[in-house]
């Protein structure tokens, strides 16, 4: 069983992922393995581009919801499985799936894992016997980004800018005070805040982590989704006058996911 999901991995995600950067490096002027990169990144952006935007969407209408959100959080406040039912009753009425946002993620959790593998097996002859017939043998390949950086090892420098554009992605999706939240009562915790604040430092951290010891090509690739993400996200808010702001679907009860 395990030997066939290897079997299934491989055939799914890693041969296509390694023939895809191989057919790209062959043809990009100066033969660039960053370059190959960043347009394979690009590449299965656009790919995922509508589930990008459900994400952004979702996440959207869960901070807009939040102010109801607190009011039941407060109203069931000694009575959890109250409190549980009636929020899963206001994402029914609302018509909001409170986990269609991290569908994104789950889906390129799997891509990053081929990458990974990819880079991690490297590109000697053992490897490039994966190779489909229509991509051509591309020789002893420059692991180099515009000669600077040597895609192959670590690069702290990556990792960190990783984490700096990754807090900013976050942030942009956080609302801001006075958006038209609920107000708190005096002494009481506002949990939803706290945790917005937290997720917002501990992404980037986490994100600094785990790219400390991979190899920088890994952290090429996280750095353009982070950037391609970014955008896409000052499009939608800037279309849509704010993350904060509810569009017409929404004033008018509609479904907008």
């Amino acid at each position: 069983m395990f030997e066939i999901l290897i079997s299934a991995f491989n055939l799914i995600l890693y041969q296509p992922l390694f023939n895809a950067l191989i057919f790209l490096y062959n043809y990009i002027p100066g033969h660039d393995f960053g370059i190959a990169v960043i347009v394979l990144t690009l590449l299965i952006k656009l790919i995922l581009y509508p589930l990008g935007v459900q994400g952004i969407r979702s996440q959207r209408a869960l901070s807009g919801l939040q102010p109801k959100i607190k009011e039941i959080q407060e109203k069931f406040k000694n009575d959890k499985e109250k409190q549980a039912k009636a929020t899963m009753e206001l994402y029914k009425q609302e018509k909001i799936n409170p986990f269609s946002g991290c569908l994104p993620l789950l889906v390129q959790l799997p891509i990053l894992i081929g990458l990974f593998q990819v880079f991690w097996r490297g590109f000697g002859e053992q490897q490039l016997r994966f190779l489909y017939g229509f991509v051509a043998y591309p020789g002893q390949i420059n692991m180099a980004f515009l000669g600077i950086v040597n895609l192959a090892e670590a690069s702290i420098f990556l990792a960190i800018l990783n984490g700096i554009m990754q807090f900013f992605q976050t942030k942009m999706m956080t609302p801001r005070p006075g958006s038209g939240q609920a107000p708190t009562k005096k002494g009481s915790p506002d949990f939803s805040s706290m945790m917005q604040k937290q997720m917002l430092y501990f992404f980037p951290l986490f994100t600094v982590f785990i790219l400390w010891r991979m190899p920088a090509a890994i952290g090429l690739y996280w750095l353009t989704t982070t950037l391609f993400t970014i955008l896409q996200q000052y499009i939608m808010l800037r279309k849509n006058h704010g993350p904060n702001q509810p569009n017409q679907n929404q004033k008018s009860g509609r479904r907008i996911l």
